[in-house]
């Protein structure tokens, strides 16, 4: 319901119509910006508790070995 205000078409609300869609724009923007974080941490999280594969332990022990016989050099 619109008040006597208004009715006398006077707006009390100093901004227009293009700051507002700009402010639900920028909100917008960063209601996804953080609904994008918490999943990206929440997927982050999930493969930081994987345990590493043996083949990989593998390689970095192999890696490390070379690496102590081209320093004894």
């Amino acid at each position: 319901m619109a008040t006597a205000t208004q009715r006398r078409g006077r707006d009390t609300n100093p901004l227009t119509k293009e700051q507002k869609t700009d402010r639900e724009d920028s909100r917008a923007i960063r209601a996804r910006q953080r609904a994008i974080g918490r999943e990206l941490r929440r997927l982050y999280d999930i493969v930081a508790k994987e345990p590493v594969p043996d083949d990989f332990l593998e390689l970095l022990r192999k890696i490390d070995e070379s690496g102590e016989v081209k320093a004894a050099k």
